[in-house]
């Protein structure tokens, strides 16, 4: 019976990451993957593959609104979707291979199969041959991941209604698509497609989009991606869908009740959240412990109730982010091996990659106000922003929260180009128990971007310059 320090079932980018810190540190490893290629949902179904086709279709509709006003003419772009495919195929396929080459460089074991927990250091791979195998070992962490939240009344076929799995490999583009849930996956998928050339509906059934960001940044978001043709329907549940016709027929009724309406769309595609993934790993008879939501409960250093059992990302409490179960993946090899691992979950980013992007990190205005915390807001918006004026890319603004007694920046919020990339000076200022003033008294460069976070830090102290 092959014997280890520890077993990770899930190569997602919780599982991979905690793998190789733990081999780094001395430990006998191995993973398994039910899946013929490593890296989870994020880089086979999920944030790898969906960025290609966001940067692609960015491209395709720069070509047709943005180049003729730079005096670039090259006439009506042809859409070649199989070669767009293949593209993003191209790029999921080099990270997958990237994962295989760090498993190996690292020495870490591989094996293919669904993992099923039989005690607390004993693991059951059941192989995609149908061979069973059962390997020790001193510890295990669970990463499974998560799975696509069902809708009661709508059977995903990944055809026609499709989760975001299906909406990255359609083989046309929809003319009319509905988007079911107003969160990250449903506003990125739905503005590749839209970019496209399919005209996109998306019912949410809250009255605001994007559910837990601050609520300004919200409202100002679906404003931006209204005037890019964008259709919303807020305050509103999708109860059913027809599919007996050529187009599919959703009945729609208002969330506080009343009278349905029907939209006709080509493609619907399902994007209410998504579930920790526990199916078939054993954890009830384990007696590992799920609290209501079905998450994995662990203690203040990712241990189960059963000693020796340690789940990471997804599958348990906090944002379902891959950066956040690679952080927990670390963090937890550190702890096996001693060392004082820790996620500081006050400044993780979020970042949603439409064009233009929305990035925060902290505390939203909401948040503040519930926790009766005190705070000052400083706001630049990129219309007064160098950089952003002479690219004419001047939608969004930064917004910087900060405690109205000690000045600590408590939360950051971005809408414009390149948010994401500009989100982390906030959250590397944050991790050190920065200042609004430091952020002020910091030299950025001229002409970028990011001096519209400087003038935002500024106008906490309501002394920004451009404005």
């Amino acid at each position: 019976m092959a014997s280890y320090d520890l077993i990770i079932i899930g190569t997602g980018p919780g599982g991979y990451v905690c793998a190789i810190r733990a081999a780094q540190l001395g430990m006998k490893v191995a993973v398994v993957e039910k899946w013929p290629t490593f890296g989870g949902t994020c880089l086979n179904v999920g944030c790898i593959p969906s960025k290609a086709l966001l940067q692609a279709s960015e491209r395709y509709e720069e070509v047709t609104h943005m180049l003729p006003k730079m005096g670039i003419g090259v006439g009506k772009p042809k859409l070649d979707l199989p070669t767009m495919m293949k593209f993003k195929t191209d790029g999921v396929d080099g990270n997958v291979k990237g994962v295989g080459f760090l498993f190996k460089k690292n020495k870490i074991e591989p094996y293919e199969g669904t993992g099923r927990i039989l005690a607390g250091g004993k693991v059951e791979v059941k192989g995609n041959d149908g061979k069973t195998q059962v390997l020790e070992t001193k510890n295990i962490v669970i990463a499974t991941g998560s799975d696509v939240t069902k809708l009661k009344g709508v059977e995903i076929d990944e055809k026609r209604i499709v989760s975001s799995t299906g909406a990255l490999t359609l083989d046309k583009v929809p003319e009319k698509m509905l988007v079911i849930g107003a969160g990250v996956i449903g506003l990125e998928l739905g503005s590749v497609w839209r970019r496209l050339g399919a005209q996109v509906t998306v019912v949410e059934f809250l009255d605001r989009i994007l559910p837990g960001m601050d609520g300004e940044v919200a409202k100002s978001f679906q404003r931006i991606q209204e005037k890019q043709g964008v259709e919303f329907k807020l305050g509103a549940k999708v109860t059913g869908v027809d599919t007996s016709g050529k187009k599919l027929k959703a009945s729609i009724e208002p969330a506080a009740g009343g009278a349905a309406e029907t939209i006709e769309a080509d493609v619907v595609l399902v994007a209410i959240g998504r579930v920790p993934y526990t199916e078939g790993l054993g954890l009830k008879e384990a007696g590992v412990e799920l609290d209501p939501r079905g998450r994995v409960q662990t203690d203040g250093h990712f241990q189960t109730n059963v000693k020796g059992i340690y789940a990471i990302g997804d599958v348990i409490d906090g944002p379902m982010l891959a950066h956040k179960a690679e952080d927990e993946g670390i963090a937890v090899a550190e702890i096996l091996a001693g060392q004082a691992g820790h996620t500081n979950y006050d400044v993780i980013p979020g970042v949603v990659y439409t064009f233009p992007e929305v990035a925060s990190v902290g505390k939203t205005e909401e948040e503040l106000k519930q926790a009766g915390v005190a705070y000052t807001s400083g706001k630049f918006p990129f219309t007064a922003n160098a950089r952003t004026k002479v690219n004419q890319t001047t939608d969004g603004f930064v917004k910087i929260l900060a405690d109205a007694k000690t000045d600590r920046v408590l939360g950051v919020h971005i809408i414009g180009a390149e948010a994401g990339e500009m989100i982390h000076e906030a959250a590397v200022l944050m991790e050190f128990g920065g200042s609004a003033e430091d952020l002020a008294r910091t030299c950025h460069a001229h002409p970028t971007r990011s001096e519209a976070v400087k003038e935002a830090a500024l106008a906490v102290g309501k002394r920004a310059i451009h404005m």
